[in-house]
């Protein structure tokens, strides 16, 4: 298939049953147990600044390493898999001194996914997969202060975001993902730069692709870190018109649960969760089992709340098999055309059916 055929195959089986995304690659990297000189690989053996921590840079220097996971996702039942990029803008990888590297880990990266996933697709044409092409928040912040005593105070311009995402979202769209996930947004004016950058690609003669916008509650409150509430950060990315919006990190299903049926009240898209195996212990480790974390999602697909669903860290290909199969012939939810947007003559209107 080409694009054009394999986002017409994605959204047609968004109809028809509940997507799997993969799990967490940050614990299967950590239990590769790497080396300071395997992260390195023969490109940056004499790279200035340690590298050992830095998983998008395996990309490049342990490439079937990176196949390999996505491997292991499709096998456990994911229908999208998503590029090891969630750090690889100019932004991130500056902590490491590889900005020059940002366009070779993007387009790399998806080319990856890209080939693993056309294997798996030639092997079972039935289940096609996809890969969405991972564009993370950043250590940055548009909207908070990095100085207390300064409110105004800012460590990043909006043009230097705008810049660093365009920079990326250009070589996912070359290296050949099928959309684009902005994921575990913590300030959604980081989003809107993002967003603003994948769109803006159309401009340049880009085909347009499906975004999936993926936000992070911090804690019960049940806000963003940057303030918001779930209903404010969906009217704060709809103008997009996403293929799907959802949650993810942060939060285990459990207390992810209340958050997400009020986006999937209020959202007239598709709706994507991916939460942690439970909470972290006191060591940072993720206990809560595959079977535990089926549980959850089973009901949150029986309630009717879910079109995709996967899982954030802690979890593993063990975790998206026993979900994938909690939730088989499961009706995904569908989707309200209460509040649809139309476009008439160019101007906003709203039918309500």
């Amino acid at each position: 298939m080409n694009r054009t055929e394999r986002i017409a195959a994605l959204k047609a089986a968004a109809d028809e049953r509940i997507l799997m995304l993969d799990g967490a690659w940050g614990v299967m990297i950590q239990r590769l147990e790497l080396s300071e000189a395997q992260f390195r690989g023969e490109r940056f053996a004499e790279h200035p600044l340690p590298q050992k921590g830095n998983n998008d840079i395996l990309i490049l220097s342990r490439p079937e390493a990176v196949a390999d996971l996505h491997d292991q996702y499709f096998a456990a039942g994911a229908d999208i898999s998503e590029t090891n990029t969630f750090s690889s803008t100019r932004i991130g990888m500056a902590d490491y001194g590889l900005e020059g590297a940002v366009r070779d880990l993007n387009l790399k990266g998806a080319r990856i996914a890209r080939e693993v996933a056309d294997r798996w697709t030639a092997r079972e044409p039935g289940k096609p997969r996809f890969v969405a092409g991972a564009i993370g928040p950043t250590n940055r912040t548009l909207s908070l202060s990095p100085d207390v005593n300064d409110p105004g105070a800012r460590a990043v311009s909006w043009d230097e975001m705008y810049g660093a995402y365009q920079e990326q979202a250009r070589a996912l769209h070359e290296g050949g993902v099928d959309l684009f996930l902005v994921e575990t947004i913590f300030d959604t004016l980081n989003a809107k730069a993002a967003v603003k950058a994948i769109l803006d690609l159309e401009d340049e003669g880009y085909e347009p692709l499906p975004l999936w916008i993926s936000g992070t509650i911090t804690d019960r409150s049940g806000r963003t870190l940057s303030g918001q509430t779930v209903e404010a950060f969906w009217n704060s990315v709809k103008h997009a018109r996403p293929f799907a919006v959802g949650l993810n990190c942060a939060l285990g299903a459990e207390l992810m649960r209340p958050h997400l049926a009020e986006l999937a009240r209020v959202a007239d898209t598709l709706v994507a969760a991916y939460p942690n195996a439970g909470l972290p212990n006191e060591m940072g480790a993720y206990d809560e089992g595959p079977g535990e974390t089926a549980g959850f999602l089973r009901e949150w697909a029986d309630s009717g709340l879910v079109n995709i669903l996967g899982g954030c860290c802690g979890t593993t290909p063990d975790h998206i098999r026993a979900i994938a199969r909690a939730v088989e012939g499961k009706a995904p939810r569908r989707v309200s055309q209460r509040g649809k947007a139309l476009r008439l003559s160019g101007l906003e209107a709203f039918e309500l059916v």
